[in-house]
């Protein structure tokens, strides 16, 4: 598309990266091991959900999802339920999702077959899926057709550099995690996609929040000039919410994305159909 940059990310990495000393990665595997201890646990927990993320690659994916578990540890304490983290994708398997009502991505996605057949079916039997930002990358290399049909279609085509804020518009208010925002809000900043298809164009996805055209031409080195850009949207055929947040160590500063961040979770987990036995 005109004024538009494709730029293209490897699976490893998935775009630029910053250096890390040897200190802060030390550090971050102290305070967050690849399986964490339950941040809290519960019989009586209302729903039990586990994170997935990686520690490798982009330092921005990492940030985001370290902040995330803080955040999401905070609110489980506060809304009597239970989450667990871990950088193992190997734990997407049936065993270990048998008791789990919402699986999180944070900043990866599963890269083997195996992986993604255990998600497929976890999904189809009921499931609940909170994915962000990179969680839902996809392109020709990615070769999962099932996920490009679960994300309503959307395949990544590009994006905006360097991260900008951007003012975001309510489409449905009527909807439960949208009915309290404003009109409009300022998101704080984050790399914006864009998708070809829009999600939008399939009959089973209901769109929540899209970037204002008013933000347009948004980006320094690569721009997003115009075009249909959903945000946040679900395809109601599963119980499944995406949001393109999830760029950097900003993205927990507005008190209104906060609040939309909380009931996701809280609403997803809610609308499981998978219960502890």
């Amino acid at each position: 598309m005109k004024g538009l940059t494709r730029r293209r990310r490897n699976s490893a990495g998935l775009g630029r990266t910053r250096p890390l000393c040897a200190f802060v990665v030390g550090l971050t595997v102290v305070l967050f091991p690849a399986t964490s201890a339950t941040q809290q646990h519960s019989e009586h927990a209302s729903f039990h959900a586990l994170a997935f993320y990686t520690d490798k690659g982009e330092q921005d994916h990492i940030d985001f999802a370290l902040q995330s578990l803080r955040f999401y540890g905070d609110l489980a304490k506060k809304s009597n339920f239970s989450l667990d983290s871990t950088t193992n994708w190997n734990d997407m398997n049936t065993a270990k999702l048998e008791n789990i009502q919402l699986v999180i991505w944070l900043n990866d996605f599963p890269h083997t077959p195996e992986q993604r057949k255990v998600f497929e079916d976890y999904m189809t039997r009921g499931g609940a899926w909170l994915g962000f930002h990179v969680a839902a990358y996809n392109d020709e290399s990615t070769h999962w057709p099932w996920f490009v049909d679960f994300l309503g279609g959307a395949v990544f085509f590009g994006n905006n550099w360097p991260p900008l804020t951007a003012t975001l518009v309510v489409d449905d208010h009527a909807h439960v995690l949208t009915h309290n925002l404003p009109a409009t809000f300022t998101a704080p900043a984050n790399e914006w996609y864009i998708w070809k298809p829009s999600p939008r164009l399939s009959k089973n996805v209901k769109v929540l929040l899209t970037l204002d055209p008013e933000n347009y031409p948004i980006g320094l080195k690569d721009t997003i000039t115009g075009g249909d850009c959903p945000v946040v949207w679900t395809n109601t055929r599963f119980h499944m919410l995406y949001m393109n947040m999830g760029h950097g160590d900003r993205i927990f500063a507005s008190a209104t994305q906060n609040k939309l961040f909380e009931d996701a979770i809280l609403w997803l987990g809610a609308r499981s159909k998978v219960r502890s036995k």
